[in-house]
C-alpha cells in the first residue's frame, strides 16, 4: 500500500487542535510584540531626552545594554529550548484513542458589544434650575424658565425614544445573534456525536488490524503533538505494512536556520548600535545534528507511546527538509536522517537521560554528514515502497515495465546510469553471473566499480537476493552493488543493507529516476506481496492441485521452510523464466499455474503450499508441469532434505486431471536439498500427475538451472 497523505476523520479533528495552538501563539506572539513596540517607543523618548544631558543618557545607554542583554537571554532561551527537544516531548501525555472521543469544548456565547445594555438618558440631568427667589416675582424671567424647561423636557424625551429604539435594535440583534450561536452550537454537538460514530468505527478497525486505520489513527497522533516550538514544521506522510507490522513515516524537519546565528547581542557605546556576535559554525552544525537526532527519536517515541494495542513492531522514520537540489536547481524533499527502530529495541531505553546523537546513531539510525548543506542519506525505506509496487506508476502512454523483454529492460537500466554520469556497459550475453550491468564511478578519488542487478518482479523481492548482490559485490571487487526491480523490498532487505555498501531500489523509486533522466517506464501490472495468494478458487470451483506438507526441524530446533515451486515446460525446459512460478512470480504469464503458500498459525514457519494447474489456461505448447521443493537459502549453506520429515502430496483432480490422492516422499537421509516431487504430464485429451522423489544438486539454483532459467 503506499503512503499517503491522510485526510480522514482524525484530519479534520487534528487540524482543529493544530489551529487552536496557532492561535494561541499567535495571540502570544502579538503580545510579545506589542510589548518590544512599547520598549522601542520607551527607548526612543529617552534618547530624545537624553541629548545634552548626561544622567539622561546614562540612563539611555544602560537601558540599551539591558536590552542587548535581554537579546541574548532570549538567544539563550531558543537553544535551551532546542536542547530540550526531547525532554518536553517526553513530558506531554501520550496519545490515545480516548484523545480522539474526548468531546470538543461547546464555545462559550460571546456576544461583544451587544451584551452591553443601551445606557438611558438620566432625567436629572435635562432638569433646568428655577429661577433666584430674589427674581421670582419678574414675569419675564419666569416666563424663560418654562421656556427652556419645556425644550429640556423634549430634548430628554426625544434621546429616551432614541436610545430605547437603540435598545430594541440591541436585543433584536442580540436574540438574532444568540440564536445563530444556538444553531452553530447544534451543528457543532451533531458534528461531535457524527465524529464520535466515525471515530468509534475507525478504532474498530484498528482493533481489527485495517492498514488504513491504523495509518489514520498514528498520523492523527503526530499531527495533534503538541509542544514543539516555534518553526518546526508539522508534515507528513505514512504507511503500514501488516505483514511486518512496521510504520514507515515520511516527517517534515526544520531547516538549518532554526538555529541560531548568533551567540550574544551586545551594545556598541561609540555607535550608538547592538552588535549580533555570530555562532560558530561548528556549534551550529552540532547543535543542528542535535536537532535532528532528538527530532527523530521524540517522533518514535510518541509512535510506540500512542500504540497501547502493541501494532508496531518497528518504526521507520525519514526526516526531510524543502530544500533546492544542487543538481537539478529544483525545490524538492531533501532527505537529512533516516532511523529504523524495533519496539523491543526502543524500550530498553532512558531517552531521558540519553545522548540524542549517539543514542541515535546507536540505533543504527543516520544523520547527514553535513546537514547544514542540505547533504542527503539514503532512507531506510519510504512509504510510497510499503506493500511492493503500486500499480499504474507512470504515464499511461509509457512502456509497461513488466512486460518489457528482459534484455531490453538491462539496457534501459544501463541507459539510466548512463545518464546520471556513469560509465556502463551490460552483461547480459557475457556470463557474468550475478550481474546484469556494471557502471564506473570516473570519480579519481570516490570511483571505482559499481555491480547492478536488475530483477522485474511483480512482488516483493527476497532477502535471499539481497545477501546475494553483498556476495557479488565482494566477489567482483566492487564498492558498491545495486538491486533495481520493478516491485518491492520487505524490512528484512531494508535492515541487512544497512551500513553496507548496497542501495536498493524500489519500482516507484525506478520510475522517479527515469522521469528524472528523461526516459520512460511505468508499472502497470497489478503487484502482489511475496507469499501472498493468488485470488481463490471460486464456489464450486473444484480447480486441479497438489497440496504439499511437510514438518521440519533442525537439531537446535528451529524450523526449516520449503520452498516449492513449478515449471510450465516444453521439451524439458521452461517456456520462458516467467513461466518458473515460485515465491517472488507466484504464476505463470497465463495465469494457468498459481503458487498458494499457506501457513496454519500466523508468524509461524511456512508448513504447506498448494500449487494450482488451470488446464483450460495451458497452452498448446506446454508438455508438462514439474513441482518441486527446495529447502530455504537464508542461511547459506542450504540445508539437506534430511532434515525434512513427513514430506507428503496430496492430489485435488478437477475435470480433466487424474493422480494419486496422496503419496509420502522418503527424504530420510538424503543429502541435497533440492527434490523433484512429480508432473503434471499431457496425457491424451487430459493430465496425468505422476510422483517422483529424484533430488537435485545445488537446491533451487540447480532446480532453476535443470529447466533452462536464466540463474542470476
Amino acid at each position: 500500500m503506499a503512503g499517503r497523505r491522510n485526510d480522514g476523520v482524525l484530519a479534520v479533528w487534528a487540524e482543529t487542535q493544530r489551529q487552536q495552538q496557532r492561535r494561541e501563539e499567535a495571540r502570544w506572539r502579538a503580545q510579545a510584540a506589542e510589548e518590544r513596540r512599547r520598549e522601542r517607543e520607551v527607548r526612543e523618548a529617552q534618547r530624545a531626552a537624553a541629548r545634552g544631558e548626561r544622567e539622561a543618557q546614562r540612563a539611555y545607554q544602560q537601558s540599551r545594554e539591558a536590552d542587548a542583554a535581554r537579546r541574548t537571554a532570549e538567544l539563550d532561551a531558543r537553544v535551551e529550548e532546542l536542547r530540550g527537544l526531547l525532554a518536553a516531548g517526553l513530558r506531554e501525555p501520550e496519545f490515545s484513542p480516548l484523545a480522539l472521543l474526548a468531546p470538543r469544548p461547546v464555545p462559550p456565547f460571546e456576544p461583544g458589544a451587544l451584551g452591553e445594555p443601551v445606557p438611558m438618558p438620566d432625567q436629572n440631568a435635562y432638569l433646568v434650575p428655577p429661577p433666584d427667589p430674589a427674581h421670582s416675582r419678574n414675569a419675564g424671567v419666569w416666563q424663560r424658565y418654562e421656556q427652556y424647561a419645556a425644550q429640556a423636557r423634549a430634548r430628554f424625551e426625544q434621546d429616551w425614544y432614541a436610545a430605547q429604539a437603540r435598545e430594541a435594535d440591541r436585543q433584536r440583534r442580540l436574540a438574532a445573534c444568540h440564536q445563530e450561536y444556538l444553531e452553530r452550537v447544534a451543528r457543532h454537538r451533531k458534528e461531535d456525536e457524527e465524529r464520535t460514530v466515525r471515530t468509534e468505527e475507525l478504532l474498530r478497525r484498528l482493533r481489527a488490524g485495517e492498514p488504513e486505520a491504523v495509518q489514520e489513527y498514528f498520523t492523527a497522533g503526530l499531527y495533534a503533538s503538541a509542544a514543539w516550538p516555534e518553526g518546526f514544521p508539522h508534515r507528513l506522510v505514512a504507511a503500514w505494512e501488516a505483514s511486518s507490522r512496521q510504520l514507515v513515516v515520511n516527517w517534515e524537519l526544520p531547516g538549518p536556520d532554526i538555529v541560531p546565528a548568533a551567540a550574544r547581542v551586545r551594545y556598541v557605546k561609540s555607535d550608538d548600535r547592538e552588535a549580533e556576535v555570530a555562532r560558530p559554525a561548528t556549534e551550529r552544525k552540532a547543535l543542528y545534528r542535535e536537532v535532528l537526532a532528538q527530532t527523530s527519536l521524540r517522533v518514535v517515541a510518541e509512535l510506540f507511546r500512542a500504540d497501547r494495542d502493541g501494532m508496531l513492531d518497528s518504526v521507520v522514520l525519514n526526516g526531510f527538509v524543502r530544500g533546492i537540489d544542487p543538481a537539478t536547481g529544483r525545490e524538492s524533499e531533501r532527505f537529512l536522517s533516516t532511523l529504523s527502530a524495533a519496539r523491543a529495541d526502543f524500550a530498553g531505553l532512558a531517552l531521558d537521560r540519553v545522548a540524542p546523537v549517539e543514542c541515535f546513531q546507536g540505533l543504527g539510525g543516520t544523520l547527514s554528514a553535513r546537514p547544514e548543506r542540505l547533504d542527503e542519506v539514503r532512507p531506510a525505506r519510504l512509504p510510497e515502497t510499503v506493500g511492493g509496487s503500486p500499480a499504474g506508476q507512470g504515464g499511461e502512454d509509457d512502456p509497461d515495465l513488466f512486460e518489457m523483454d528482459p534484455i531490453e529492460f538491462e539496457n534501459l537500466i544501463a541507459e539510466l546510469f548512463r545518464l546520471r554520469g556513469f560509465r556502463v556497459m551490460t552483461t547480459a550475453r557475457s556470463g557474468d553471473v550475478g550481474v546484469d550491468v556494471v557502471a564506473e564511478d570516473l570519480d579519481p578519488v570516490t570511483g571505482g566499480k559499481i555491480v547492478i542487478q536488475a530483477k522485474r518482479y511483480r512482488s516483493t523481492v527476497s532477502p535471499t537476493a539481497v545477501r546475494d548482490l553483498d556476495s557479488t559485490v565482494r566477489h567482483h571487487g566492487a564498492i558498491k552493488g545495486i538491486l533495481v526491480t520493478t516491485a518491492g523490498f520487505g524490512p528484512g532487505s531494508y535492515e541487512y543493507v544497512r551500513n553496507k555498501p548496497l542501495s536498493l531500489v524500489s519500482g516507484p523509486e525506478l520510475v522517479e529516476l527515469l522521469a528524472e533522466q528523461g526516459l520512460r517506464g511505468r508499472l502497470g501490472g497489478a503487484p502482489r506481496c511475496a507469499g501472498e495468494a493468488p485470488e481463490e478458487d471460486g464456489p464450486g470451483d473444484r480447480r486441479t492441485g497438489i497440496e504439499v506438507v511437510w514438518r521440519s526441524r533442525t537439531a537446535g530446533g528451529d524450523a526449516v521452510e520449503l520452498d516449492v515451486t513449478a515449471f510450465v515446460c516444453a521439451g524439458g525446459r521452461v517456456l520462458s523464466d516467467e513461466h518458473f512460478v515460485f515465491f517472488n512470480n507466484p504464476q505463470d504469464p497465463d495465469g494457468a499455474v498459481r503458487l498458494h503458500p499457506t501457513r496454519s498459525v500466523p508468524g509461524e514457519p511456512l508448513r504447506a503450499a498448494r500449487v494450482t494447474l488451470d488446464p483450460a489456461r495451458l497452452g498448446p505448447a506446454v508438455e508438462e508441469v514439474v513441482i518441486a521443493v527446495s529447502t530455504e537459502e537464508e542461511e547459506p549453506p542450504a540445508l539437506p532434505l534430511g532434515y525434512v520429515h513427513g514430506l507428503a502430496l496430496t492430489g485435488a483432480y478437477g475435470q480433466g486431471a487424474a493422480g494419486p490422492e496422496r503419496w509420502t516422499a522418503d527424504t530420510g537421509g538424503v543429502p541435497h536439498s533440492a527434490m523433484l516431487v512429480g508432473a503434471f504430464r499431457r496425457n491424451g485429451g487430459g493430465w496425468q500427475f505422476t510422483p517422483s522423489g529424484s533430488t537435485v544438486t545445488d537446491g533451487l539454483a540447480g532446480l532453476a538451472s535443470a529447466f533452462g532459467v536464466a540463474v542470476e
